[in-house]
């Protein structure tokens, strides 16, 4: 089936980097196979995050399937752009469909992209990974690649307002080893040693980030163990719970 949408919504993300003059380094773009199926799992940081995450891609000529919530599909707007671009909607009241969705494409060859802490880190730390990446990898038989991105929450992140025009500024994306579901027979040394990765990398974006905070009132992206004045951990996960309180339905 031809691809209609998908190039040519990257042509446009593209040419808005070039209009903003974002300074994106990709790292380890050569690790996405440039044949056969394979999972990206990326820290999630910003609502950005799969455009950046797709474009450490581009050098393996893949295109990356994501799979996002079901109510990204149902948008006016964005709904016929995802189903074009054939993403994976995630239903969370039907999830075993969305997984086995996922499963088929990358016995296919399709690369899916993934965010296995399911939601924004406000700690902007990695947080706790959900097991699905892992058993994806595992059914399909593919490698799972750990992938930190870093910056994009500077754009638009939850909790603070949309800056989408902001210039200038770094973005960074690191690809690591694939790791291969056959190295780690026990699902629970797989989903240990993704998670390990995974945070070495988003460690290594944000101590290596080539910017600082302007001043006091602008280190809220920064993580608080670096500095910064974003939420701990823990403070986080309250601020989450919260939410999930306040959107479950009263009796």
């Amino acid at each position: 089936m031809p691809e209609l949408v998908y190039p040519p919504v990257i042509a446009t993300a593209k040419t808005m980097f070039r209009v903003l003059d974002l300074k994106i380094t990709i790292e380890g773009a050569h690790h996405v196979p440039r044949t056969g199926g394979a999972v990206l799992a990326s820290n999630h940081v910003s609502y950005l995050d799969f455009i950046f995450c797709g474009l450490g891609a581009h050098e393996s000529k893949r295109l990356v399937r994501f799979m996002a919530k079901q109510s990204v599909f149902a948008h006016r707007i964005s709904g016929p752009l995802m189903r074009g671009m054939r993403h994976i909607p995630v239903d969370r009241q039907a999830g075993a469909a969305s997984f086995r969705a996922a499963v088929d494409a990358l016995k296919r060859g399709e690369v899916v992209g993934v965010f296995p802490e399911a939601t924004i880190s406000q700690s902007f730390t990695v947080k706790e990974l959900k097991s699905g990446t892992v058993r994806m990898a595992r059914s399909a038989k593919v490698p799972v690649l750990p992938v930190a991105v870093w910056g994009t929450q500077r754009l638009w992140t939850k909790g603070r307002p949309r800056t989408l025009t902001r210039r200038h500024t770094p973005i960074s994306i690191l690809i690591g080893e694939p790791i291969s579901p056959a190295d780690f027979p026990d699902p629970n040394v797989l989903a240990a040693e993704l998670t390990t990765r995974l945070s070495a990398l988003v460690d290594r974006a944000q101590r290596e980030y080539p910017d600082s905070p302007a001043g006091p009132e602008d280190t809220w992206w920064q993580p608080a163990h670096l500095g910064g004045t974003a939420p701990t951990p823990e403070q986080a996960a309250a601020l989450e719970a919260a939410a999930e309180e306040e959107r479950a339905p009263t009796a």
